[in-house]
């Protein structure tokens, strides 16, 4: 059951698809202050976009980039796995990745985590990169997509691939495109790995020309809709498993991290977003702030707001989000302050 209580119906003046909606801001926190998750052997964590949680389960599995920006030339163990409580219990995934991006755990409790290599050299000098792996609660490799450090544009190939998300009859959707001058497009795979389509390409044009910038997350909500965060166009796509346009959404920003509950509860953490202010990267997004954004799939409403703890800053708040318990608590994985935290709710 959700613990958000009953959602606001949408009202005529909420147009979602507006480019030029009033941007969400205004709206109140009920958590806690962000308290800095554990790490095992007196690690100190390292840049890290990823964080999920199967739906309607209390675990919690997170990347952590090998205390640097990279896994490249360490032996740490970069997926780490977490208790309702917030205690470390597992870990797992030495030596398989370069640059761990994104986090996906499916129903049966496997773990699929994205590899990309950006075009600005990050993981480069390893000897894997540019695939998406599954792996077993234990670490055991289950299947592997995409041609290890190979760059491409085929149907085996991936030129960035940012996150990855399994529906219910086991396709699996990968979201292809974490820079400017990559594909920018949504692949799809059967459970097997066989590759069955692929829509979408790079451009900022309007919502259902099948442009993106930035892939940069992926989940699905109850309907089996696909939500993308189409992060440098300041927009949710939504689509459905056969490439259909379905919707486009403003309202949660810039979406870096996008997490969908059981209960279609929403979680979008934009960690961009700097209200107008001129960091030279075009990232200004004037007017939003930057945050994690809670509200419902099902309507679009956008009921909570986690501000950024260092609105002036850089890039500080999450890239990755999820949550356990209906939004009872909710991770946050930190890229630039090097961090994963969780809010607990008051």
């Amino acid at each position: 059951m959700a613990t958000f209580g009953a959602w606001a119906a949408p009202t005529a003046a909420q147009n979602y698809s507006d480019l030029n909606m009033r941007p969400t801001n205004d709206l109140p926190s009920p958590y806690s202050a962000r308290q800095v998750m554990p790490l095992p052997n007196a690690r100190t964590w390292g840049s890290t976009a990823g964080v999920d949680a199967a739906k309607g389960r209390d675990d919690i599995w997170a990347i952590d980039r090998c205390g640097s920006n990279t896994c490249v030339g360490s032996h740490a163990n970069p997926l780490l796995h977490y208790d309702a409580n917030g205690n470390l219990i597992g870990q797992m995934g030495a030596d398989l990745f370069a640059f761990p991006h994104g986090i996906h755990v499916d129903q049966e409790g496997n773990v699929w985590v994205t590899d990309p290599l950006p075009p600005d050299g990050r993981g480069a000098g390893g000897n894997v990169g540019q695939q998406v792996t599954k792996l077993s609660p234990t670490g055991t490799i289950l299947l592997q997509l995409g041609t290890r450090m190979v760059t491409g544009t085929g149907p085996n190939q991936f030129s960035s691939p940012s996150d990855v998300v399994v529906g219910r009859n086991g396709d699996i959707f990968v979201a292809d495109g974490h820079a400017e001058g990559t594909r920018e497009r949504i692949m799809k795979f059967d459970r097997n790995g066989t590759f069955i389509m692929q829509w979408g390409g790079p451009g900022n044009g309007p919502c259902g020309a099948g442009e993106f910038s930035s892939l940069h997350a992926i989940d699905i909500d109850s309907q089996g809709r696909l939500f993308i965060g189409d992060r440098d166009n300041n927009r949710i796509q939504i689509y459905d498993q056969n490439g259909n346009y379905l919707d486009c959404w403003y309202q949660f920003s810039r979406p870096s991290g996008i997490y969908i509950d059981a209960d279609d509860n929403i979680f979008v953490t934009d960690s961009e977003s700097r209200d107008g202010a001129d960091n030279g990267m075009d990232l200004a997004h004037a007017g939003w702030q930057r945050g994690i954004r809670i509200g419902s799939a099902r309507d679009g409403s956008v009921r909570y707001f986690i501000p950024d703890p260092d609105p002036q800053g850089g890039s500080s708040t999450s890239e990755g989000v999820a949550a356990i318990r209906g939004g009872a608590v909710v991770y946050g994985a930190e890229v630039g302050p090097r961090s994963f935290v969780r809010y607990n709710r008051r």
